[in-house]
């Protein structure tokens, strides 16, 4: 006898990425509404049921999720999802789990730059798998920039500790 298997629970995550601007305020970067527009042409595809943004702002300012969220336009089939704090990958990765889990979310679709790619996949799978889901990562279409990757570069030997203070801030709202 054969068994259908139901369709796993899919959600799309994007990390944001902002910065001050000329006038003083901080907002997402042109790299970042390319990010979401990947996540609108995903998330048919994957038959996504949420979308989680996440991302942080400087005291006063519009964190980076608000602002991804006002971009999105991919209608109201999707729940969307705001996590307003976090600063590192690995924050985005520890902050948007509990919402995932409340949702009985089994795979994630995370949405990156390609330089990214390493640490958000390294950061994801590690912090996602003790929770059941399964983690893929898609890049979106956004040119690699010389600040971009002395970015990366500097953040690499920093992912270590990062891993260890997210897997603590997920082992203190699991319990």
């Amino acid at each position: 006898m054969l068994t259908r298997r139901l369709p796993r629970r899919t959600a799309i995550v994007v990390p944001g990425h902002g910065r001050i601007d000329a006038g003083g305020g901080y907002r997402i970067t042109g790299r970042c509404v390319r990010l979401v527009a990947k996540a609108e042409r995903l998330a048919p595809r994957v038959h996504a049921c949420a979308v989680a943004f996440s991302g942080w702002a400087p005291a006063g300012s519009e964190p980076e999720a608000v602002q991804m969220r006002r971009l999105w336009e991919g209608g109201g089939a999707y729940e969307l999802l705001i996590e307003p704090t976090a600063r590192t990958t690995a924050e985005n990765a520890a902050r948007t789990l509990p919402l995932l889990r409340e949702r009985a979310i089994e795979r994630v679709v995370v949405v990156c730059a390609p330089l990214h790619l390493y640490r958000t996949r390294w950061f994801f799978r590690r912090l996602y798998a003790p929770a059941g889901i399964d983690v893929t990562v898609r890049i979106a279409p956004v040119a690699p920039s010389p600040g971009a990757l002395l970015w990366e570069l500097v953040a690499l030997p920093l992912r270590t500790a990062q891993l260890r203070a997210a897997q603590a801030e997920v082992g203190r709202y699991s319990t």
